[in-house]
């Protein structure tokens, strides 16, 4: 392993996961205090971090037959990753709703640690190629996994509701409205990309810090088989399908890494959020993403490695 690259990697991860540390510090020592946390993830979810997609959006150098090869490989990598997941069922010992919690576990990415590392790794442009994969990944794997939630967990949702609440989304709408702006030449009008690029600048440290602020370690202590496997589903053998389908598909260098970065990516508290909704295992979700967060401190650099990094 280049020494070089070790340093490069590990310059731009170690500020982040000294976030995610902050943040899980903070709130365990009761600073500023529990009601604090709650509203800090609103204000990142609905102002901070779709001001930060469309600044990057917006302004960066796309080529628009990129997109459709681009989206592709998203669908590729949850199809098959799901097909991965569903044949292992009967094979996981847990239950209906106890498998909904591994199957999200398995296919949903942080967007707050993908797009700080995209951005801390590959500059601009991987900001740019990050929000563009999320675009396509955050409403395949919302409805996927409803689907799922639905079918084995016995939820009272509905697809309808889903599908309505995607397209309420914020960062699905900033992700539109940034191409939007982009492939249409406006760029950001009226001064508004000065405002943009302040409130931008908030999104990923305070966004990093409720990441960490939602680790529950004492859930960690569960199921260890199925721990197991739900770090090895996600951490590796996504980034391995992801990496396959790129390929298939001659992605760019930059794109490659990209995808491969978001398929490595842990759960997210969504995932807890949903399955709390639906009837799905929210504690065995809580478990799993809060240990491979922890994991991914160590997988990732070595999935930024072996994809390279310019």
């Amino acid at each position: 392993m280049p020494v070089s690259s070790l340093q490069t990697v590990a310059g731009a991860l170690v500020p982040i996961f000294a976030l995610i540390a902050l943040g899980h510090l903070m709130r365990r020592g009761g600073f500023p205090g529990e009601g604090f946390w709650p509203q800090l993830e609103r204000l990142v979810y609905f102002v901070l971090f779709p001001a930060l997609l469309v600044d990057k959006l917006a302004t960066a150098s796309i080529d628009g037959a990129r997109i459709a090869p681009v989206a592709t490989a998203v669908a590729l990598t949850l199809a098959a990753m799901s097909a991965v997941l569903l044949a292992l069922r009967r094979a996981l010992p847990v239950d209906g709703p106890g498998f909904t919690s591994v199957f999200q576990a398995g296919i949903r990415f942080n967007t707050y640690l993908g797009v700080a590392t995209a951005l801390a790794v590959y500059g601009s442009n991987g900001a740019a190629v990050a929000a563009l994969v999320m675009a396509m990944l955050i409403p395949l794997v919302n409805v996927i996994c409803v689907s799922v939630l639905l079918r084995y967990a016995g939820g009272h949702g509905s697809l309808g509701a889903t599908l309505r609440g995607i397209a309420r989304n914020p960062l699905v709408l900033a992700c539109v409205t940034g191409l939007a702006l982009n492939r249409t030449g406006i760029g950001l009008p009226l001064g508004s990309a000065g405002v943009l690029e302040i409130v931008g600048r908030a999104a990923l440290p305070l966004g990093l810090m409720t990441v960490g602020a939602g680790l529950q370690l004492r859930t960690a202590s569960g199921n260890k088989t199925v721990l197991a496997a739900g770090v090895i589903l996600k951490l590796a053998i996504m980034p391995a399908i992801a990496w396959a389908a790129a390929t298939a598909l001659i992605l760019t260098p930059l794109e490659t890494r990209v995808l491969v970065l978001f398929a490595a990516l842990p759960t997210a508290t969504s995932a807890f959020i949903l399955a709390r909704q639906l009837g799905g295992d929210h504690t065995l979700v809580a478990a799993l993403l809060t240990v491979q967060t922890m994991i991914s401190a160590l997988t990732l650099p070595a999935v930024l490695i072996l994809t390279g990094h310019p």
